[in-house]
């Protein structure tokens, strides 16, 4: 979305949008994606239920898909323009939202859920949390990746007395920090606070890392990518928590 697209009717039509992004870079994915595989082992050992939350079109689970062979994936939004677009992507898509029993899935039958990218979007985070950790298996595997408040860059900007990248003032226009598109974020978190986070809402987190972003300048990319071996300062926070 440029500085000139007009937001008028408040989030619901913000995220129905088509000009709005609603996907993130490959890196990213990929990443994550090997987190999952990793974390769920072989569908020889029986296939597992996948559920991407907040799937948008369906690029970051068919990112994911070649890694999780044999488990079966659902994609899960509740904007009605992402969930066509991501039908061409996944065999699986449903629309749903993160309220009290807003998904479309009995208690405790999946057995992980990536959720890529969401939490900032949300105006109530623990309220996510609580239902996907509702429809997760005792033991379940939570993938969460999200922008860093604290990424190496964002801590130089603060310094200049510039807005953080990731951070909105508006739903309309830039305002303050590098960057053309407005994507709606309403939430950041550092590591410290995203740990902190899920698990107060009843998860164990078992590993975070870092994931480069692809907005970064090309001429900055080789230190964005050496920042991920501190996830702390690195662009996006990959987060890998299980339900208790």
């Amino acid at each position: 979305m440029t500085t000139t697209t007009p937001v008028r009717n408040g989030l619901r039509d913000f995220y129905e949008d088509p000009a709005v992004p609603v996907a993130s870079g490959t890196p990213r994915s990929l990443r994550q994606a090997r987190m999952l595989a990793a974390a769920l082992g072989p569908a020889t050992a029986g296939a597992k239920t996948v559920l991407d939350i907040g799937c948008g079109d369906g690029t970051a689970a068919s990112t994911a898909a070649p890694f999780l062979a044999g488990h079966r994936l659902v994609g899960v939004d509740w904007s009605q323009d992402a969930l066509r677009r991501a039908h061409a992507r996944l065999p699986y898509a449903v629309r749903g939202e993160l309220t009290d029993g807003g998904l479309p899935f009995a208690s405790a039958t999946a057995d992980a859920v990536l959720f890529s990218e969401v939490i900032e979007h949300l105006v109530d985070p623990d309220g996510a949390l609580d239902e996907i950790r509702r429809v997760l298996r005792p033991g379940g595997h939570l993938m969460l990746s999200t922008p860093n408040l604290a990424a190496w860059y964002n801590r130089a900007l603060l310094l200049a007395g510039v807005q953080p990248v990731f951070s909105e003032v508006s739903l309309r226009a830039i305002h303050g920090r590098p960057g053309t598109e407005v994507v709606g974020h309403l939430r950041l978190c550092t590591a410290r606070a995203l740990r902190e986070l899920v698990t107060a809402s009843g998860f164990e987190v078992v590993r975070l890392r870092g994931a480069p972003f692809h907005g970064v300048p090309r001429p900055l990319r080789p230190l964005d990518r050496l920042a991920c071996a501190v996830p702390s300062a690195a662009s996006l926070l990959l987060l890998h928590a299980r339900r208790t």
